[in-house]
Parts: C-alpha cells; structure tokens; sequence
C-alpha cells in the first residue's frame, strides 16, 4: 500500500511533465530556474522546521561520500578491466569514462531523493536526506564531479567559476536560513501555507523530471548505461547500506539514507557531460533508464532496510 501511495503520484506527476514536456522547450528552463533559485530552497526551508536533527545526523553525510568515492572507485576498475581486453580500447575513449564515472557516483537525491525519502520516512527523518544530498552530493558532484569532468574531458572550466557554483549554490543557502530560523515561533497558519508551498514543490520538482525525461532520447550506449547504473543503484546501496547498523544506524534513520544512496544519477551529470565535452548519448541514457529502474529497485531496498 505504501508503494502504490507512492507510485500513483510519482507516475502520474512525472507523466504529466513528460506529456508537457512537448508544449515548449522554454517551459521546463524556467520551471527549472524557478525550482533551482527559490523553489527548492523554500521546500528545505519549510521541512527543516519539521526534521528531527538530533542524534548522529552527520553519518547521512558520512555515507553519502563513502557512496560517491565508492561508486567512482567501482566505475573506475570495471573501465581498466575492459580496456585491457583486446579491441574494446576504442569504445571507452576518456569522454566516455568520465561520463561513465559521473553515472556511477551522484545521485538525484534532491529533485527525485526528496519526495521519495519524504514518502516512506517522513518530515521527521528528512533531515538525513537534507544532509546527505546538501553536504554530500551537492559538494561532491560541483566538486569531485567537477574534477573528473575536468580530467576525462576537453572542456575548460575555471576555479574561480567552481568555487562560485558551490557558494552561490541556493539550496546551501536555504539550508542556512532555514536552520537559523527553525526555532523561530510562527502563526498556525503561516506554518500551514509553508507547509502546503513545500510539497507543492516537491510536485513541481517531479513535473520537471517528466519534462526533461521528455527530451531524452538517446539509447545508443544502454549496455555501459546498464553496468554504470548496477553500481549505482545495486551494488553501492547494498553493501554499504548493510554496513550502517555497525554505525548504530537501523530502522527508518538507515531507510532514509539508504533510499538516497539507491538514487538514479542527477541531472547534474548531464550539465557536467555538457560543458566539459563528456559523453552525452551516455548521461542522458543513464538518466532515463535509471529514473525508471528506480519504480523496480525501491521495493528491493523496502524489503531489505525497512
């Protein structure tokens, strides 16, 4: 009951930004402006004052680095096992492995990773999936992501225009205002509206997702997309998420992390293939295969960590 609580508005969201996604390119760029600048920021906001943030709420961020560098590091052993076999040296070119690499370490956990923590944990265990997205796939995919993009790729990016991404990063910048004024009494009513405007936006955030799915239509690289998402969404999630309880982390504190942890790859990876001349056919086939492998692979992680 619980998935079908789930999967009845996920479905019907994402599908009904996929079937706007045709009205106008220009709608999902403002959606999306919208969403990035105030939209998000206000969710984060508006669930903080809800979330439970006593107790070992760092190990969210803990993990999620543990997550990044291990998805990284898998990708980056299975790409030298293929390349020391004979011929197959000329379909893993260095865009190609940094694509494939990005794929297999950042997750969506803020646009997709929200709702779906907030679904099954709720607002009182949100502020895992706050910590483990803002201080950990947030820094690591502008950061670390940023590196390897850097590394694998042709484009040229500046420092100076890094360091400015992070810090002027909006979500951080809720997160900010949002602990600061946590404590801070307001009106029924207000906390209400606040309410209402934060899963409104989650809403919105899941429309956005159909639309961008909508213009996604590469399938030329499924076989290192499939191999690239395993890690992500199987193999990274079930070893360390089974490593948790030896942190004193259990019941619905691990589900929350373990559900952002099993997160298809972020939209970030795309942007990043984008400006650094990575593999795009392969971020974009990650990004819809994964988006809906994740309706198949969330029961695995309900049955395992609930």
């Amino acid at each position: 009951m619980k998935l079908l609580q789930l999967y009845l508005p996920l479905i019907a969201l994402v599908s009904l930004g996929f079937m706007g996604g045709k009205l106008s390119p220009i709608i999902p760029l403002y959606l999306g402006q919208f969403l990035f600048w105030v939209g998000v920021p206000l969710s984060i906001m508006a669930f903080l004052r809800q979330a439970d943030l006593s107790g070992a709420i760092w190990v969210a961020a803990m993990f999620a680095w543990m997550a990044i560098f291990f998805g990284a590091g898998l990708a980056w052993v299975w790409i030298n096992w293929q390349t020391d076999k004979k011929n197959v040296l000329t379909s893993w070119q260095r865009p190609t492995q940094g694509s494939f690499i990005l794929a297999a370490m950042a997750g969506n956990t803020g646009y997709l990773g929200y709702p779906v923590t907030l679904a099954f944990v709720g607002t009182q265990y949100f502020g895992y999936a706050l910590f483990y997205d803002l201080l950990g796939t947030s820094l690591g995919v502008w950061g670390l992501g940023v590196a390897i993009a850097a590394v694998y790729g042709d484009g040229v990016q500046s420092q100076w225009q890094l360091v400015k991404a992070i810090a002027i990063n909006p979500s951080l910048w809720g997160f900010g205002v949002g602990l600061l004024l946590r404590q801070v009494p307001l009106p029924t009513i207000v906390e209400t509206i606040l309410n209402t405007l934060g899963w409104a936006i989650v809403a919105l955030s899941l429309v956005l997702i159909g639309m961008r799915l909508r213009q996604l239509n590469s399938w030329h690289s499924l076989p290192k997309a499939s191999i690239s998402l395993s890690i992500k969404m199987l193999v990274v999630p079930l070893l360390l998420g089974s490593i948790l309880s030896w942190f004193g982390v259990t019941g619905a504190t691990r589900l929350a992390i373990v559900l952002q942890m099993a997160m298809p790859p972020a939209f970030a990876t795309l942007v990043i293939a984008e400006v650094y001349d990575l593999d795009r056919d392969l971020s974009v086939t990650a990004l819809a295969l994964g988006s809906g492998g994740l309706l198949v692979t969330l029961p695995i992680w309900l049955w395992l960590f609930s």
